[in-house]
């Protein structure tokens, strides 16, 4: 079911805001990007504590707005498994630069993880933009 979205200006950035631009639906996003395909329980579990009718709702739009899919695992049919579309995976350099942003100004509160990612992206950026995309259409 394709959603369709009533804009609330024609800037190109309250625009984009009216897909994505919620805290829930980034990090959905984010799961994906750097874990892979998803379950609802793996969304529920991480440390962020969506409830289950927010995860929901956010999954449901998502996928309306053609930003993710939806397709039932291959071994147990009552599980769906979530995946980014193209349209998803042309959001990582928006995620990136999340990264640099966090990097920068919340030094001391990102993960070791992350601080490698953002060294990784500051020394190049395209360059590791490129291979991720690669990386995730390969999946």
């Amino acid at each position: 079911m394709k959603k369709n979205i009533s804009h609330r200006s024609d800037c190109p950035i309250s625009s984009a805001l009216d897909f994505f631009g919620d805290k829930w639906s980034l990090l959905i996003i984010r799961d994906i990007m750097f874990f892979g395909e998803r379950t609802f329980k793996n969304f529920s579990d991480e440390s962020e504590g969506i409830s289950s009718s927010r995860l929901s709702e956010r999954l449901t739009r998502l996928e309306s707005l053609d930003i993710i899919t939806k397709k039932r695992h291959p071994t147990n049919k009552k599980v769906y498994l979530y995946n980014l579309t193209q349209k998803g995976v042309d959001l990582f350099p928006i995620i990136a630069e999340y990264v640099l942003w966090s990097d920068k100004y919340l030094d001391t509160h990102i993960s070791p993880q992350s601080k490698a990612f953002a060294k990784q992206l500051k020394g190049s950026k395209e360059e590791t933009i490129k291979y991720m995309a690669k990386q995730f259409n390969k999946k």
